[in-house]
């Protein structure tokens, strides 16, 4: 079941208040797109808009610049977030290989013992 939004939240809220539902305020369009509805230009001028936003250059060095500025833009963890998100992963790391050491022990005596008898 999909999760209500604020808007259907704040409907129900006010009708068992006894209070008419709110109605949101439209929201109000960007200049760009109300000149774009009331202009009649064909859309190939739109399209040569974005061909004008491509930046010029050598695509790998493009792509690694993206990249290193999408680099400075993660958080990354502290010390001690590091260091508990190790101990975490080896501790659930040896739970599993147990788990799976002691199943495999148990199938290698019910196979010797019960089936090949």
């Amino acid at each position: 079941m999909a999760r209500s939004t604020r808007q259907q939240r704040r409907q129900r809220r006010a009708k068992a208040a006894g209070k008419p539902p709110l109605r949101p305020a439209p929201r109000p369009r960007p200049a760009e797109e109300e000149a774009e509805l009331e202009s009649a230009e064909p859309r190939r001028e739109r399209s040569s808009e974005r061909r004008d936003d491509v930046r010029p250059g050598i695509p790998g060095v493009r792509f690694v610049q993206e990249a290193i500025g999408e680099l400075k833009k993660v958080e990354w963890p502290n010390q001690q977030a590091v260091i508990s998100g190790t101990a975490v992963v080896l501790i659930s790391s040896i739970i599993v290989g147990v788990y799976l050491w002691a199943n495999d022990e148990l199938w290698r005596f019910v196979v010797h013992h019960v089936l090949l008898r």
